[in-house]
């Protein structure tokens, strides 16, 4: 596709401006930028007609004009009207005339038009074939007909129509209560079927920060790969015979192999690493509503912020208030605290971790010492010959920094240095399949990536262009000792194979973007890990597996990493959950989702980080996710959108505001409600400055008539009480109410988070909820 330059194309637009009370008009300044004017919910009753969205947008025109002094002026400056159930509109404001809006009562919040992030590590370093308990049970998915019943959006870069992931064979007619569409009028070459069956793409949020768009632009095909990937993880068809470079070869198939899918293309080409926009992902949100899917999945995100300002916090909102089902990514800011994104309570939230599945690629030294690593790689060294190797900086070119060469920059080595070796780079900074392009253009003939103590055990298999693999931290000061105290040091790197049952499995991957939540630490985000390294998928047939321009090679499938392939993932199983059970709220199969989750590995032992130390709930949530278990959890615990706007209240949010945002005459209690007694399958207290807290669950049975009894794992320091500590339930639906006390124990405690956990049983059922106390 052609790039326009967009460095050309700087937007900026000068306004007349009449104050609202009614003033001269003044000049605004030409510091113009792209807002989003946020209304709430509409008041639209019955089937949203045209007439009714022509109607909104008009009161957005003349609400707009009241502020500018003129409509026309008005009518150019927005760009989207948010007009079926997101009420609000984009558009270039200069910053005064945004500050004045957002003191109109009317107005729920005026924010800025931010950029956001796709939630995928590529080969680059931001410092459905599944092996493990992943993978449903096939009487699990024959029971819930293979999510048959269910539509999965994705807000994404679009889909490759041509992928047999998107195949429509033995599928019927596309469900009559589906409104979308194939936006395919400027790109004839993109068809959708029974299995897709709808593509839309929203770009004028884009447009508004990097300029005007050619017409390559209008169209949702997926140039990137990152939507077919995340679209086929999580609905995906039955693709027999899927491998990358004949590695992991086996059946494709997504989380809910016969749900209908649908591409909302809401991200374009990086522009200062952002490709997604809050303008664009509001208006796909208000889209998917609309049309009727049932699973929305985002595998995308920002920095965290308030949720009346958090473009995904607001569509989720308005999706939840219809009975969608909306995954997120935590993000990919990990190994680091309070990293964690899409932290709405009416979100679930997903951490990536490891499968027990790896493709291993080992270095051999000429001590003998061998060393386990992973790569991609479709080519290899000549069978047993060993190569001298050689620290990266022992390569550096002249006039370049030691940085640049322990990196294997492009341009950084030697060839005359490098020649005929292997090179050992160091992982950060620059993409790790560029390192090895850098190694192969100065003669190099394999290189090991060196992983740092930040990346531990994180070993990622991408596509490389040469001979290569990576290799752990403690493995890597293993090589280091030796290549410096070894006179003519000298290695091998053995093909890439694939390696089921390995172990430990899960572990959590370093990239993983950790709690507490930095808006709301009374919510335990995120709320569960799935599998999100080395996730082979569906991939688009317009660039390389790197993404990487200097590499031509094309695959139909790829391997790649990042919370934006585990979220997929849940939003197959709640497909599942959602053909299963197509009564139960998006609460209550979160709730079977996180109950049901496992805290242990492969071993058995507890759920690791990539340095090899116990992770924590702000790693993992809940749990490793457990589908064939969720199908049938017991107990759920439910809720709606009036508990998620109590939540608000207790937040502080502006009453009138939440009023408005709710789209009802809702009113928050003059009596403050507690923040931890939001009906949340875990239980979170992030001050307990006195000297006990006292918080309430509600569970509801939607099994058989049972009698469960309460067991608690008391975190370090803390005693929790449960009263009661049995509960009878005599039919389906019967809810019961307990009571968990959380109090410091006498004496001395240490300082900072504690992790237990909460289960009723009835012994066969076992709803867990993590608890998670600061002293």
């Amino acid at each position: 596709m052609k790039r326009t330059n967009l460095l050309s194309f700087l937007p900026f637009l000068v306004l007349l401006l009449l104050p609202h009370l009614g003033s001269k008009p003044i000049l605004a300044s030409e510091d113009v930028s792209s807002y989003v004017v946020y209304f709430g919910s509409h008041s639209h009753v019955g089937v949203i007609t045209q007439d009714a969205m022509d109607r909104v947008r008009e009161t957005h025109y003349d609400f707009l004009g009241s502020f500018t002094g003129s409509r026309e002026i008005a009518t150019d400056a927005i760009f989207y009207s948010y007009t079926k159930h997101i009420n609000g509109f984009a558009a270039h404001l200069d910053h005064d005339l945004a500050s004045a809006i957002s003191k109109h009562p009317e107005v729920v919040s005026v924010f800025s038009n931010k950029a956001l992030k796709l939630h995928t590590t590529r080969s680059w370093d931001f410092m459905g074939l599944e092996h493990n308990s992943y993978v449903p049970s096939s009487s699990i998915w024959r029971k819930a007909r293979f999510g048959e019943d269910s539509i999965i959006a994705n807000l994404d870069t679009g889909v490759w129509p041509e992928s047999k992931s998107f195949s429509d064979e033995g599928l019927g007619p596309i469900p009559s209560r589906w409104k979308g569409i194939c936006q395919n009028q400027k790109d004839a070459t993109f068809h959708c079927n029974r299995k897709l069956i709808g593509a839309r793409y929203f770009h004028k949020g884009y447009a508004a920060a990097v300029g005007p768009l050619n017409s390559s632009f209008d169209s949702p095909r997926d140039i990137d790969g990152h939507g077919s990937h995340t679209l086929s993880t999580a609905g995906g068809a039955f693709v027999p015979g899927a491998n990358v470079f004949a590695q992991g070869n086996g059946t494709a198939k997504g989380g809910s192999p016969r749900a209908r899918v649908a591409a909302y293309k809401v991200c374009w080409p990086p522009v200062k690493g952002n490709e997604c926009y809050d303008a664009d992902v509001l208006a796909a949100f208000d889209a998917a509503i609309h049309d009727g899917a049932d699973v929305i999945s985002v595998s995308l995100g920002g920095e965290p912020a308030s949720f009346f300002k958090d473009s995904v916090a607001i569509g989720s909102f308005h999706a939840a208030k219809k009975g969608i089902v909306v995954v997120c990514s935590a993000g990919n800011s990990g190994p680091a605290d309070s990293t964690v994104s899409n932290v709405a309570p009416w979100q679930i939230t997903v951490g990536a971790s490891t499968m027990d599945r790896e493709f291993a690629s080992n270095l051999i030294l000429g001590n003998g010492k061998h060393y386990k690593g992973q790569s991609l790689a479709p080519s290899s060294l000549p069978h047993a010959k060993f190569y001298p190797i050689i620290a990266a900086l022992e390569a550096k070119a002249k006039n370049v920094t030691a940085s640049d060469a322990q990196l294997c920059k492009i341009g950084s080595l030697d060839p005359q240095k490098a020649k005929g070796k292997i090179l050992v780079c160091l992982r950060g900074i620059n993409g790790r399949v560029e390192k090895g392009r850098a190694v192969a253009l100065a003669g190099g003939v394999g290189m090991v990536l060196e992983n740092t103590n930040a990346t531990g055990n994180d070993l990622t298999a991408d596509s490389h262009v040469l001979p290569a693999t990576q290799i752990s931290f403690k493995d890597s000061l293993a090589l280091s000792r030796y290549i410096s105290q070894t006179k003519k040091p000298i290695a091998h790197i053995t093909p890439s194979r694939t390696v089921l049952g390995t172990k430990p499995a899960p572990v959590m991957a370093a990239f993983s973007s950790k709690g507490p939540s930095s808006v709301a630490p009374e919510i335990l985000k995120p709320d569960i890990t799935a599998p999100g390294v080395s996730v082979i998928a569906a991939y688009t047939g317009a660039v390389s597996p790197t993404n990487e321009k200097f590499d031509p090679r094309r695959l139909l499938f790829n391997a790649v990493s990042g919370t934006s392939m585990s979220c997929p993932h849940v939003s197959g199983i709640a497909g599942l959950l959602k053909t299963r059970y197509p009564s139960w709220s998006p609460a209550a199969i979160r709730s079977a989702i996180m109950t049901t989750a496992t805290t242990m590995d492969d071993i058995p032992g507890p759920i690791l980080n990539s340095t090899y130390m116990k992770a924590t709930p702000f790693s993992f949530g809940a749990g490793h996710v457990r589908p064939n278990l969720a199908v049938n959890p017991g107990l759920v615990y439910d809720s709606g959108i009036k508990d998620y706007l109590n939540f608000l209240c207790s937040l502080g949010y502006n009453a009138s505001q939440i009023s408005v945002f709710s789209g009802k005459n809702f009113a928050c209690s003059s009596r403050k409600a507690s923040l931890y007694n939001l009906n949340y399958p875990s239980i979170t207290v992030p001050n307990l400055s006195s000297s006990k807290v006292t918080v309430s669950r509600t569970v509801k049975n939607v099994g058989r008539p049972s009698t469960y009894t309460v067991r608690v794992n008391n975190p370090e320091g803390v005693y929790v009480a449960v009263k009661p500590t049995s509960l009878n339930f005599t039919k389906v639906g019967e809810q019961k109410t307990f009571k968990v006390t959380i109090a410091k124990r006498k004496g001395k405690v240490a300082k900072g988070y504690v992790f237990g956990d909460l289960v009723w049983s009835d012994k066969k059922h076992r709803v867990r909820s993590p608890v998670v106390v600061k002293l």
